[in-house]
């Protein structure tokens, strides 16, 4: 195969492949983060050499079938797939990377160092290695403000009080461009509108020192603009907020409002003043500042009833006696369609199993008190049946309604007191009927009062003090009966259909951060129901004649992602999640349980299927049939690795491992039957979480194909089990996809990634 793919016939007799560079770095033990030197300066050894695998360049090698006569229409297409250009020994120029390694060293302070090449020919193949000697490097000894006067001066003094550039920091050209850059920036917000960092230059000083040190002067360049040494304050606000692009044209004669200093300039109210100004950051009379400015924008922008926000800055008439100059802000906000009306077909999977066919119809009303207020009303039907667990046939249909209406604040407070971003209020009402065929109906009902705010690019809370679910259990048939009457923790679960309480997220997402190569996830949340109203009732356990639930929950989601190349990706995510029931309660709300296996879970065990702890209700001698196995406590850990096929196709290899388990036991009333007492002991004893958890963690391996068009996500994974937790003890480890009988083979079809 090495043979017949090989490329040397096809190499022209006057040259000789590239094949690629070394660096030799010769350097002082002494030299702090060679490292990093080492790598800056691989980076400069161009061009690269044709890729090859195993021995063979199979870009190069369809290049050259393409270049023949007739190539044939499988190497014409692989050529324009995969095809590479030959590097040649003469498309490279050994001199000038010598020149170049020299300037990256010397940018770096190794003033006076060495480098040179030597080519390296093998038959018709070449190398080159470079040798690049490092002197000792130049060190800083002091950073001097040089005759910089007046306000600016001062500015600038301060601002070096936390400057990188520290004595004994070697010479660096880049962190000196930065410094610039830092300075800069920090005179935007101190009013210096009109400053750029190309103003400022570094002098380094060698003569005072025979050791080597130098002494860096910071100055200003000479010529440098009167105005772009003065800071400049905002004398005035005009805000637009009707300002239609089409029309680029402006009345100041039109409605005026003036709330705190600001005119706001609509000819009919769209949007009230008094609101509007909360989300401005400027103010008349303060210094110029660029992070309040584009703080700003983002707020406006935030509020979703904008398409575009211009925020423009002029400059008034400044004599050259003045100190401090003036601005004008002019803000110019052009809105969004003000209502709409969108409606959806829906194809939707579940990580019950359920698939099938919905509609959604969704009406929206971008600014309906004038205030920035959206409220929207959805309605949906779906009919859905369940194609990938044990119970296949049953189906269900779903009708849902629900209204939401979110005020760009936070009730009782002012937005300016969140600068980064636009919190807001959210009040939720909806109900939801869910007739499951051959067990019963669901109706429910839900309302909710709450808050989500951003605090930083990477933090986002969500609390809910209120937060109310009635479901009522209807037309419940003669075989859901007996399922509940065969076990009494699904029954407990089903008891207590009133559930109030306040629940609170926390989440950390580094995702959406391109510059970070290993970004981390992390997302909490705190359930807790039931306490209020005790308080409320006096400890009684009903409220409004309906008996209520009580309990805690809390889970972490944890998820690293390690880039080991622009689109590959190794995934680790740990989960925890524990509820506990208190008062009133003796099991979860049957919303509230955890579930283990499927797409988004464990992938080599079916949906729902697994736990809790070494349960199975297929292996139950107490019971016929089970409704999806739940617990109170769930683990989980998962790795995948990500990697591109072609185009929109992506593969995976994947590792999960996970359960549930049971930290308390269900209360069984008088009357309880023997065969139901059998089974929740059957129950109890094999879900009870203890020491040897780790011994009943159900693990699959696997491999997924994945088509991704533009972030939208069609999933294939076919997993196996490695450990089956409920089989005994001593025969739960298999060979994944060649030993094990039965269920060996698990297909998961999702949609979008499962973690």
């Amino acid at each position: 195969m090495l043979q017949s793919c090989s490329v040397t016939k096809f190499i022209p007799e006057d040259e000789t492949l590239y094949t690629g560079a070394d660096l030799i770095l010769v350097e002082n033990d002494s030299i702090k983060n060679a490292e990093n030197i080492e790598n800056e300066l691989e980076s400069l050894l161009k061009p690269e050499p044709n890729s090859s695998f195993l021995g063979m360049r199979l870009g190069l090698y369809y290049h050259y079938k393409a270049q023949k006569e007739n190539p044939g229409f499988f190497n014409k297409w692989l050529n324009k797939k995969i095809g590479q250009e030959p590097v040649y020994l003469s498309d490279v120029n050994p001199q000038r990377i010598e020149t170049l390694l020299l300037n990256r060293l010397d940018n770096n302070g190794f003033f006076y160092s060495t480098a040179k090449a030597e080519v390296k020919t093998t038959k018709k193949f070449t190398k080159i290695s470079y040798e690049a000697k490092l002197t000792e490097p130049y060190v800083l000894e002091t950073l001097k403000l040089d005759s910089i006067a007046n306000s600016l001066g001062n500015e600038i003094v301060e601002i070096l009080k936390n400057s990188p550039l520290k004595p004994g920091t070697r010479f660096n050209l880049d962190l000196m461009k930065f410094e610039r850059e830092r300075i800069d920036n920090q005179l935007k917000q101190k009013g210096y509108y009109n400053f750029n960092p190309d103003f400022l230059i570094f002098e380094a000083d060698t003569n005072r020192y025979k050791q080597k040190k130098f002494d860096l002067f910071l100055r200003l360049k000479k010529g440098t603009p009167k105005k772009s040494i003065i800071p400049y304050i905002i004398d005035s606000i005009n805000v637009y907020p009707n300002y239609s692009i089409a029309n680029d044209s402006v009345k100041m004669d039109e409605n005026n409002t003036t709330v705190n200093g600001i005119n706001f300039i609509q000819k009919e109210v769209f949007f009230k003043p008094e609101l509007l100004e909360a989300y401005i950051l400027l103010k008349k009379g303060q210094k110029y500042d660029a992070e309040t400015a584009r703080l700003t924008s983002n707020r406006l922008s935030a509020l979703g009833n904008y398409k575009f926000v211009n925020l423009r800055f002029n400059e008034q008439d400044t004599t050259a006696a003045d100190l401090t100059g003036s601005l004008s802000a002019d803000l110019f906000l052009s809105p969004l369609t003000k209502r709409a009306l969108r409606a959806e077909l829906q194809a939707v999977t579940k990580s019950n199993g359920f698939a099938g066919p919905g509609i959604e119809l969704s009406y929206t009303n971008r600014n309906v008190f004038k205030g920035a207020e959206r409220i929207s009303v959805t309605a949906n039907f779906a009919y859905e049946t369940q194609i990938a667990n044990r119970n296949t046939g049953l189906s269900s249909t779903a009708f849902g309604l629900k209204t939401d209406l979110i005020l760009p604040r936070l009730i009782p407070f002012s937005p300016k007191r969140f600068k980064y971003s636009v919190p807001s209020t959210k009040i939720s009402l909806g109900a939801d009927v869910l007739n499951r065929s051959q067990l019963y109906t669901l109706t429910s009902f839900n309302t909710s009062f709450g808050y989500e705010w951003k605090a930083n690019k990477y933090v986002f809370h969500e609390l809910n003090p209120i937060s109310v679910t009635y479901v009522n259990l209807s037309n419940a048939t003669q075989e859901f009966d007996a399922i509940l009457a065969a076990n009494p923790f699904l029954a407990n679960s089903f008891e207590q259909q009133f559930i109030a309480g306040l629940n609170y997220t926390f989440t950390y997402n580094e995702l959406a951060d391109k510059k970070k190569n290993n970004p981390i996830y992390v997302a909490t949340s705190l359930d807790l129901a039931g306490n209020a109203l005790s308080l409320v009732t006096g400890g009684n356990n009903t409220a409004f004649g309906l008996e209520y639930a009580q309990y805690g929950k809390a889970d972490i989601d944890f998820r690293y992602y390690f880039k080991t190349g622009e689109e590959q990706t190794i995934i680790s995510r740990i989960y925890a999640g524990w509820g506990i029931p208190f008062g009133n309660s003796t099991t979860l709300p049957f919303v509230k349980q955890f579930f283990s296996g499927g797409p988004y879970s464990v992938r080599a065990f079916q949906i729902r299927s697994l736990g809790p702890g070494t349960f199975s209700s297929e292996n139950s001698p107490n019971s016929n049939t089970f409704f999806d196995q739940s617990g109170n406590l769930k683990l989980e850990a998962n790795l995948e690795y990500r990697f591109p096929i072609w185009s929109y196709f992506k593969g995976a290899l994947f590792a999960d491992a996970g359960n549930i388990w049971l930290t308390n036991e269900a209360s069984l009333p008088e009357g309880t039957s023997a065969e139901a007492r059998a089974f929740n002991q059957e129950f109890t004893d094999k879900g009870m979480f203890g020491r040897d958890w780790a011994k009943e963690l159900g693990i699959g391996v696997g491999f997924g194909l994945r088509v991704d068009v533009q972030n939208f996500v069609i999933r294939f994974d076919l997993a196996s089990p490695l450990q089956v937790p409920f089989l005994p003890e001593g025969e739960r480890l298999r060979t994944p996809f060649f030993g094990g009988g039965n269920n060996n083979l698990v297909f998961n079809f999702a949609i979008g990634y499962p973690f």
